[in-house]
């Protein structure tokens, strides 16, 4: 047969395959997210997340050991407060769990880079993003609180907040606010791009941030739409977001892509809680192949454009970058 051109020679053996990736994978590029709570000596599974856990101060050094050891040097520290209250105060307390999570782990662990989730919900005792006015999410009266809770992080040791409430303006005023008092080199990973999503559910399970009542739709996007995304981040990016997160990853891509090619900064995916667990669930049936669906969830991530990848598989994922099953 006359074939001049033929792809299947550039898939002859796993050196020439590797060597003509048009996607890459690196452990750099790796986030993990990690629940802190209040309390001591706490190490407990989360029923709804098999193998993740949370922790107290005292007890997360394990936790952090283990990334630093599997090659993941950045992590985004979610709080879980022992007391609630109306105002989420605890959010932005000096002494609050995220804040000493911080100091400990800059002090056991200064190496790693911290993120910390900058957002009301697992700190207020209606479990909204925001405050309340009535029945409804107050977005301005939101900003200021917002912008509190990202400097006493940052003065806690972030070296990046990561704003996921999804409130009109909140970009600006947490960067307005953190340039005012000297952080001008702070960046900002803005949740641009966050949907109102069932993929949620085990992470509210595991940071008891469900809402007391109603839910996010006012403020979280509609997930039929795709436009609407650009719009979010081009805001974002007016307002000073110097990266842009889409999330969920694995129902988004479209939507990642679309963010990827109409901005000119790094852009995040997250790979949430419920893309997690339906992994764990349907290998522990045997189902899937758990290894195999964590590299191909990967890589379809960042072959749609992200740049970063959060996920509760960075500590395996950086595993088989290392074994070269990917790369």
């Amino acid at each position: 047969m006359d074939m001049i051109v033929r792809p299947r020679r550039l898939r002859k053996d796993q050196t020439i395959r590797r060597m003509v990736r048009e996607t890459r994978v690196h452990q750099s590029s790796l986030i993990y997210p990690m629940f802190v709570m209040d309390g001591n000596k706490i190490e407990e599974e989360i029923p709804a997340m098999p193998g993740q856990y949370r922790y107290s101060v005292d007890r997360m050094a394990y936790g952090l050991e283990q990334l630093t050891k599997a090659g993941v040097s950045q992590v985004m520290l979610f709080g879980i407060p022992e007391k609630k209250d109306e105002m989420g105060s605890q959010a932005y307390d000096p002494d609050g769990i995220v804040q000493r999570a911080l100091r400990e782990a800059k002090r056991r662990f200064p190496d790693l880079y911290y993120i910390t989730d900058v957002c009301m919900c697992e700190y207020t005792s209606h479990g909204h993003c925001g405050l309340l006015h009535g029945d409804r999410v107050d977005n301005d009266s939101t900003l200021g609180q917002l912008a509190k809770i990202s400097l006493s992080h940052v003065e806690a040791g972030a070296d990046m907040v990561a704003p996921s409430d999804m409130m009109d303006g909140r970009v600006r005023a947490i960067r307005t606010f953190l340039d005012e008092k000297g952080y001008l080199d702070t960046p900002i990973l803005s949740y641009a791009v966050k949907y109102a999503s069932a993929f949620y559910g085990p992470f509210r399970d595991a940071a008891g941030s469900a809402p007391s009542s109603g839910d996010r739709k006012g403020y979280q996007m509609d997930y039929h739409n795709r436009r609407e995304g650009l719009k979010e981040a081009a805001l974002d990016l007016q307002e000073g977001a110097d990266i842009l997160m889409v999330k969920p990853a694995l129902s988004y891509l479209d939507v990642l892509s679309d963010v990827k090619r109409e901005t000119c900064v790094p852009v995040a995916a997250y790979s949430v809680s419920g893309e997690y667990s339906m992994v764990k669930a349907a290998a522990k049936a045997g189902f899937v192949d758990e290894d195999s669906i964590i590299c191909e969830m990967a890589v379809s991530t960042y072959r749609a454009g992200a740049d970063i990848y959060l996920t509760y598989f960075a500590k395996e994922l950086a595993g088989f970058i290392q074994e070269g099953r990917i790369g």
